[in-house]
């Protein structure tokens, strides 16, 4: 399981399905849907694709925190993450096939 699955080899698989195959137009529409999903997110939106998952933005608020070598108090600003969580299509599938992480 330390293989990975970068986009252009996700394109690439796609495009195997297709008939003909065209993988230029396959590629702009993985890139269009990817933008779609960031930029929503960067509005604050949450994306949901029905059986896949949720796409989220977590805000972790402004805080005091500790330099650990020196003790001194620090000021940790607000920090947006992404997060993920995965519908249940997705983990009836990964649970079925025997996967572990």
């Amino acid at each position: 399981m330390d293989s990975v699955v970068i986009k252009s080899l996700l394109v690439l698989r796609i495009a195997a399905q297709s008939s003909p195959p065209i993988r230029r137009y396959i590629e702009k529409a993985v890139n269009a849907m990817l933008d779609e999903i960031v930029a929503a997110m960067t509005r604050g939106d949450r994306v949901e694709l029905r059986d896949f998952g949720t796409f989220v933005v977590k805000v972790r608020k402004a805080r005091v925190g500790r330099n650990p070598k020196t003790g001194a108090q620090v000021h940790v600003p607000a920090k947006v993450r992404p997060a993920f969580k995965p519908g249940k299509e997705i983990r009836k599938r990964l649970n079925a096939d025997g996967q572990t992480g």
